[in-house]
């Protein structure tokens, strides 16, 4: 049990969500135990995630007793002669690696709301099945080297310390690999800006330099003829100096800061309502979860505000008809807000991703492709981050912001 308290200590980040040790723990645990003591480690491996939310650690600490004991229960209706044969082991890895899914694909169902189908859909990717084959081969090495002797318990230090060091490479290359592609989206963003703005304040002096010498001329002095096109040539090019006054304000929007602070579960909640009669046309469900912590941040309300409606229109546009979109809030574990915008439509093709935040990339019909580009440079100026997941299987849009600080 301590061993088992020990394998829950370890965590690091992978796509979506944490690996830990616990897949060696259970699997050995449930071949090596009887159900009782099976279910009293399962219960033991929650002692690391004491730091989470109370009813995270007691539905993770049901979920790992209910699985090591089912797992332990098919081990000794398998065990005919007084220890397994690798068929039979093989088997019970299997049945408690597919109690595993099944529980977490319901526990999510039932925390957010959504249906067990979109959830194996957001969830249950590639990595994910290949997380639990790799420490399912990791349990099955450990109950052969686990005798009860000295020599046991040291082989099988060794192979969770290697399961460890892997774990912890495959992680260090999704970490890689999102700052890539963050500072490649910011890089294409500053470039873009800069070119818009260049081009706007270029053409944007030459135009009201025409606007200044045509409100010179005096249309009295002309005949009615002329003096319609001078008013019409003017008019055109105050218009003209307008829009490329607004352009400019979009190309690097300006951020004027609330004096208070700005809570994101209002936020996300107002944008969801917001949304609700475009999303009436498709029959979109919505799925809304606000955070018990603390998410104020200091911001300009009414441009986050555009950022999360760009974001959820956009979400409601990809999902099928009777689609799902979600809205959450939470804070990272940096202290960090944040909010997410995610839907299970066609996600974005790979082919397509490093597009993603240019000027007049959409991937919908009638689309400008503003929308990202925009939303990510007013994300940007409040020094926050907008970064992309998600698969063909779906979307999912997340900003971060700096908490607010006294």
């Amino acid at each position: 049990m301590l061993a088992a308290a020990v394998l829950s200590l370890a965590s690091v980040r992978v796509d979506r969500g944490h690996l830990t040790l616990l897949g060696l723990g259970i699997g050995a645990t449930a071949i090596l135990l009887n159900p009782l003591n099976a279910a009293l480690a399962g219960l033991a491996m929650a002692i690391g995630q004491l730091r989470r939310p109370r009813w995270h650690v007691l539905t993770n600490a049901t979920v790992y007793a209910a699985i090591a004991s089912l797992g332990a229960t098919v081990a000794i209706h398998l065990d005919q002669s007084g220890t397994l044969t690798l068929g039979a082991r093989l088997v019970v890895l299997v049945i408690t690696n597919l109690a595993d899914i099944a529980l977490v694909a319901l526990a999510l169902s039932i925390r957010t709301g959504e249906s067990i189908a979109s959830v194996v859909r957001h969830n249950l990717t590639v990595s994910f099945y290949l997380a639990f084959a790799y420490f399912a081969l990791g349990a099955l090495l450990i109950t052969y080297v686990l005798d009860g002797s000295l020599l046991g318990y040291f082989l099988a230090t060794i192979v969770c310390v290697l399961a460890l060091a892997l774990t912890d490479t495959i992680s260090g290359r999704r970490v890689r690999r999102v700052l890539e592609s963050e500072l490649s989206d910011a890089d294409r963003h500053l470039f873009h800006s800069r070119a818009v703005e260049g081009v706007v304040h270029n053409l944007r002096n030459h135009v009201a330099n025409a606007a200044g010498y045509l409100k010179e001329i005096d249309p009295r002095r002309l005949d009615p003829a002329d003096r319609e096109s001078i008013e019409t040539a003017a008019a055109s090019a105050n218009d003209a100096v307008a829009v490329l006054r607004s352009l400019a304000q979009g190309a690097t929007p300006r951020v004027a800061y609330a004096l208070e602070p700005v809570d994101l579960n209002e936020l996300i909640t107002r944008g969801l309502g917001m949304a609700r009669p475009r999303a009436r046309t498709k029959e979109v469900q919505f799925a809304l979860r606000e955070s018990p912590e603390n998410v104020k941040v200091r911001a300009d309300p009414l441009l986050l505000r555009e950022v999360i409606t760009n974001l959820v229109n956009n979400a409601i546009d990809a999902v099928p008809a009777k689609g799902h979109v979600e809205l959450k809030c939470g804070r990272r574990g940096n202290g960090w807000p944040y909010f997410s915008v995610s839907d299970d439509g066609p996600g974005i093709a790979d082919d397509q991703r490093h597009h993603l935040f240019e000027p007049h990339f959409t991937t919908k019909e009638g689309g400008t492709g503003l929308g990202l580009f925009m939303s990510y440079g007013i994300v940007r100026e409040h020094q926050g981050d907008l970064v992309y997941q998600g698969s063909r299987h779906g979307a999912i849009f997340t900003v971060t912001l700096p908490p607010y600080s006294e």
